[in-house]
């Protein structure tokens, strides 16, 4: 029987222990199977000790006593009750194919070590099973604790890395006696060499990790599943820095599995993806969820022909032919990243080519997009990089001058002329105008998916991949780019530069919303009166839908920084919460992507739009490929604000009238009628006063009188239909005809989905 942690009912608990162990690099090793529905295969992890395990070792402190006490502090105040953990009997057989376990056996380890269903989920949040099982063992076992929801794991295995060709470079030790400790000794230190290798030889990294991959085991590990973690153990083995630093575990997903969705796409053909769970990817593959434990990647996946596999990898991947029927896709990046942003779509999906390369060839070379001197000032300064040693296209003279990265467009065969029509068309003009805004693309390649319709929202942004809904691709080139220039805008705020604590999602929709404004108005290359107008229109109809929201949710959930004070605190074993994670309100609600746009246009305000995207240039140049806070970019802003244009502002204030309180922030309220001037919505204005004005004549008149009273009315921008119509709405009745007439008048059929909705 699994002990409650002290958490909310609807919190996410993000259970792996990396202050003491930390995944530095994934190798995913997968077999697709659309019958089945299930994806199986091997995932071989790479680890280095934490830094609560160096910080406490330093000292001289029996580091691995912390962590049981800590954990046991956190339980409830009853005494730990710990089930024995499940050995696993499988083979050891390395071959992929080679599972060794009867129908029987495998069923047996699920039942035992994988009981985590949906009716368990919902009697309470539990915590990882076998952190305190010094009284059950004798001793005290190092555990280390992966995120794991919804899997079958089948068998757990140390790597025997020394049995790679030419590994012995990464070791100094020599004359090995053949004494196992000494053995282990140097495997773990084989992995060290390995991980640490400097950036400008990631290429040969990443050999060896594939070669390291493949070696025998050398021995299995007992393991335990939980609710909501994986957690494995070396008999004997009581520091993190004694347990095995390469490890495979061999497992299968489930139908169910919450991170992952089959289903079938627009043209009727089966295909699987990962949609943007709330549990992110830990029902996918056994991996440390917290933000903080940044790792590289690299998967083989092998599906049926006719398959295409898409992923969040730097290479743009080329099918290989095993055998008659089965291809393998092989990606990998060299940027660590959070494991929650790794992304797959494996479908029958097709590739929309460009029908002539002149166009696109004009379009970039002719276009006037240029850097700011303010950004080429900060962009030829050779600073040294904050983030941890990788391959980083900032220091790359020639990405630092790409405009337009390599781009791809992937769709079901049924919407092949739609994304011709406009998508193709729009990606490099939303490239150049986020290349002239803030600089050096982070990624060096993009593919675009149109995912199927059950998508659950417009686009999701992860490395080297959009998805984008079908409801993007009708009505015009609006809708189609401005959410396209949002999930852009991901690629700097969410991806290179990341919240170090969940809960401050606004981060990274709050900056997406702000920077696809300025995207698009960039992209459509319109006068600086047509972008005022547009940006003014756009604020108004987003106060709109944040006062809306604010009256009809809770207000524990309008806070964007629910944990305040304690935001991105970990516990001692680096286990944290994210608040209200699985909430399912949440996904539906949109006040971290509202309030904080809302926030940064008044910060923008103050100190001036130049100054201020100025400013987000050398943010991203300081912070890419790092974790941050709210305050670590308020801090810098407020810092290159002259003291006369600061107006009180604080990190302090900021945090009490905009990220620690729910409701519309006081100084949002005051600035909510000043749009109400801008042109484009005065015409709108005018248009609702025709309409209501037509709507009581056709009640009072007979339908020959109305004939005589021909209204003219104006055409609209998408945007400024989608107020005609919110403002249509809050009238106590419209008759049928005016409906009609609505619908004629401005072809609504026709109209981008936002109108449609």
């Amino acid at each position: 029987m699994e002990t409650q942690l002290d958490l909310m009912k609807d919190d996410l608990p993000l259970m792996a222990n990396t202050s003491y162990m930390l995944v530095k690099h994934y190798v995913l090793d997968l077999d697709v199977d659309f019958k089945g529905k299930v994806i199986e295969g091997s995932i071989v992890l790479f680890l280095e000790t934490g830094s609560q395990y160096r910080k406490t070792s330093s000292a001289g402190k029996e580091c691995c006593q912390s962590q049981f006490d800590e954990t046991c502090e956190m339980r409830a105040s009853e005494p730990c009750h710990i089930p024995m953990i499940n050995v696993c009997t499988c083979s050891s057989k390395t071959e992929y194919n080679h599972f060794a376990i009867s129908g029987k056996e495998e069923e047996a380890t699920t039942d035992e070590s994988s009981n985590h269903s949906n009716n368990e989920q919902t009697s309470g949040i539990s915590s990882s099973r076998d952190h305190c099982d010094i009284d059950n063992h004798g001793n005290k076992d190092f555990l280390l604790v992966l995120d794991c929801c919804d899997l079958s794991v089948l068998r757990v295995e140390e790597v025997d890395v020394t049995a790679v060709s030419g590994i012995e470079k990464f070791t100094r030790l020599a004359n090995l006696t053949g004494v196992s400790q000494e053995l282990e000794n140097l495997r773990n230190q084989i992995v060290h060499g390995l991980v640490t290798l400097p950036a400008d030889r990631w290429k040969e990294q990443l050999y060896y990790f594939t070669h390291c991959s493949q070696a025998p085991g050398c021995g299995e590990l007992l393991f335990s599943t939980g609710t909501w973690s994986l957690e494995i153990r070396k008999s004997g083995i009581q520091t993190p820095a004694d347990f095995p630093h390469a490890i495979r575990i061999w497992y299968k997903t489930k139908p169910e599995g919450r991170s992952v969705t089959w289903t079938t796409d627009q043209s009727g053909r089966p295909c699987v993806y990962t949609m943007g769970s709330p549990i992110n990817n830990r029902a996918l593959f056994p991996c440390q969820e917290p933000p903080i434990a940044l790792s590289t990647w690299q998967a083989s996946v092998r599906t049926a022909a006719g398959f295409v596999v898409l992923m969040s990898g730097e290479n743009s991947a080329e099918p290989v032919q095993l055998q008659e029927g089965v291809l393998s896709w092989y990606y990998y990046v060299s940027m660590p990243m959070p494991a929650s942003t790794f992304t797959i779509a494996v479908g029958c999906w097709q590739e929309v080519k460009q029908q002539s390369f002149k166009q696109t060839a004009d379009f970039e070379t002719n276009t006037e997009f240029s850097l700011p001197s303010s950004q080429a000032d900060f962009r030829w300064h050779e600073e040294i990089c904050g983030h941890v040693e990788y391959p980083c296209r900032f220091q790359n003279p020639a990405a630092r001058l790409q405009a337009v990265i390599p781009y791809r467009v992937f769709t079901p065969c049924c919407l092949m002329e739609s994304c011709e029509e406009y998508l193709l068309q729009l990606i490099p003009q939303c490239l150049s105008a986020a290349y002239a805004t803030l600089g050096t693309h982070p990624f060096s390649r993009l593919d675009v998916l149109i995912v199927p319709s059950n998508f659950s929202s417009l686009g999701m942004a992860s490395p080297h991949i959009i998805f984008l809904s079908q409801s993007v691709l009708p009505g015009g080139s609006h809708l189609c780019g401005t959410r396209l220039c949002h999930e852009i805008a991901h690629a700097w705020f969410g991806l290179a530069i990341g919240a170090r604590d969940w809960t401050e999602e606004w981060i990274s929709e709050g900056f997406a919303t702000f920077l696809e404004d300025i995207f698009w108005a960039r992209a459509q290359q319109l006068s600086h009166d047509e972008i005022k107008g547009q940006q003014e229109l756009k604020a108004l109809l987003r106060w709109r839908r944040l006062r809306d929201e604010v009256q009809n949710s809770e207000e524990e959930l309008q806070v964007l920084r629910p944990k305040k004070e304690s935001t991105g605190d970990l516990s001692e074993s680096g286990a944290s919460v994210v608040k209200y994670g699985l909430k399912a309100e949440k996904t539906f609600m949109q006040v971290h992507y509202l309030k904080g746009y809302f926030l940064l246009r008044s910060l923008a305000r103050t100190i001036g739009e130049v100054s201020y995207l100025a400013s987000l240039r050398k943010f991203v140049i300081k912070f890419h490929g790092q974790l941050v806070l709210s305050q670590d970019f308020l801090s810098m802003l407020l810092e290159d604000i002259p003291k006369q244009k600061r107006s009180g502002l604080t990190v302090e204030s900021i945090f009490q009238n905009w990220l620690d309180t729910s409701g519309i922030p006081k100084p949002l309220l005051e600035e909510g009628e000043t749009w109400k001037e801008c042109q484009l919505v005065q015409q709108v204005s005018g248009e609702v006063t025709k309409w209501i004005q037509t709507n009581r004549r056709i009640r009072k008149s007979s339908k020959k009188k109305m004939k005589q009273d021909k209204v003219v009315f104006q055409q609209l921008l998408p945007d400024q239909l989608v107020l005609l119509l919110e403002s249509l709405l809050e009238e106590k009745t419209l008759c049928p005809r005016i409906l009609q007439c609505l619908e004629r008048t401005y072809q609504l059929r026709e109209q981008d989905a936002e109108v449609s909705h």
